[in-house]
């Protein structure tokens, strides 16, 4: 489901709401009931995105940079090991 931003009115307050896109837009804030508007703005798209960034960001060495530990599944017992 789509994520969309709305503003509370009086105060300037940014929010998100997950919501269906045939759903109606609220038009109160669902806990304080203050009037909202819906703000348009460009959706968040990664136009950046090809095979070679995703091989970099799956290199090993790189997870393993970033903290991470990689555990592979042994086929046989289905247990995890680090890898």
């Amino acid at each position: 489901m789509p994520i969309y931003r709305y503003k509370v009115i009086e105060t300037g307050e940014i929010f998100e709401v997950e919501q269906k896109i045939s759903s109606q837009s609220i038009t109160e804030h669902p806990v304080t009931k203050q009037k909202v508007e819906r703000i348009y703005d460009s959706p968040n798209l990664n136009k950046t995105y090809t095979a070679g960034w995703e091989r970099k960001l799956s290199d090993t060495a790189n997870i393993k940079k970033a903290g991470f530990e990689i555990l592979e599944k042994d086929k046989i017992s289905g247990k995890y090991f680090k890898r």
